[in-house]
C-alpha cells in the first residue's frame, strides 16, 4: 500500500506541477508541504481535502487506500468510508529539534506548524530527534506536544531548557538534598543531575502532554 508521502510526489508528477505552485492552489505554507514531502509528518483531513482539490485527485487515493486517483463524489470519499471520523483540529507552532540523548540548541522553526487534535491543551510542539526516550515510545522524529509551563510534577515528562540547549526527559527534585535528576527512558543514557548554583541554569519549557508518531 501506498503512503501519503509517495502519494504526493505521485499527484504532483502526474499534475505536472511543482511544490510552490500547489502551496499557492492550497494555502498551504510551503513549509509544511516540505514536511509533507519528506514524511516529516502527514497531513490533517482538511489538508488532504485541498491537496485533493488542487491535484484533481480522490483523497482515498491521495491515502493510499484506493488505487484510483480519479475523484469521486462526496458520498464515497472519507465520510463514507465507516471507520474514519473527523476531529476538530488545531495548529501548533513547531518550534525545531528537541534532543532525546544528548541536549541541541532549540531553535524556532518560523512559519511551521503541524495540525493536530484541538483537545490537546498543548501550546507548542517539538520534533523529537533522538533515541533516550523510546521506552517511553518517544521515537526518533516524533512530534511532541508541549504545555507550556514552569514546573512539572516528579516522574512527568519535560521539555527542559539547559543553558541555550534543550532536551526531553523525565523530571524528578529531591528538595531536601537540592537536586534536579533528569531520567531517560534508555538504559544506555546516563541520568542527568544538577544542584546548586548549577539550577540556576536550568529551565522547564513544558510538560510533554502528547505526542505524534507515524506507523512503520
Amino acid at each position: 500500500m501506498s503512503t501519503f508521502q509517495e502519494r504526493l510526489e505521485q499527484g504532483l508528477k502526474l499534475r505536472d506541477i511543482s511544490a510552490a505552485e500547489l502551496s499557492k492552489r492550497t494555502g498551504i505554507g510551503e513549509g509544511a508541504i516540505s514536511q509533507y514531502r519528506k514524511g516529516a509528518y502527514k497531513a490533517s483531513q482538511r489538508n488532504l481535502e485541498k491537496i485533493a482539490l488542487a491535484l484533481n485527485v480522490s483523497i482515498p487515493w491521495l491515502m493510499g487506500l484506493s488505487d484510483n486517483p480519479s475523484p469521486v463524489s462526496p458520498s464515497s470519499d472519507l465520510d463514507s468510508i465507516k471507520n474514519v471520523f473527523s476531529i476538530e483540529t488545531k495548529k501548533y507552532p513547531l518550534l525545531g529539534n528537541i534532543a532525546c540523548g544528548e541536549p541541541v540548541f532549540a531553535h524556532e522553526e518560523m512559519g511551521l506548524y503541524v495540525e493536530a487534535g484541538a483537545d490537546l491543551h498543548a501550546d507548542f510542539c517539538l520534533k523529537a530527534s533522538g533515541d533516550s526516550m523510546i521506552n517511553a515510545r518517544i521515537q526518533d522524529g516524533d512530534i511532541v506536544f508541549i504545555r507550556q509551563q514552569s514546573s512539572v510534577e516528579d516522574g512527568e515528562i519535560a521539555a527542559v531548557l539547559i543553558d541555550d540547549e534543550a532536551t526531553l526527559k523525565r523530571v524528578y527534585y529531591d528538595k531536601e538534598a537540592g537536586v534536579l535528576s533528569l531520567f531517560a527512558e534508555n538504559p544506555k543514557y546516563k541520568t542527568l543531575r544538577y544542584t546548586k548554583d548549577e539550577l540556576n541554569t536550568i529551565r522547564i519549557l513544558g510538560k510533554a502532554v502528547a505526542f505524534q508518531s507515524d506507523i512503520k
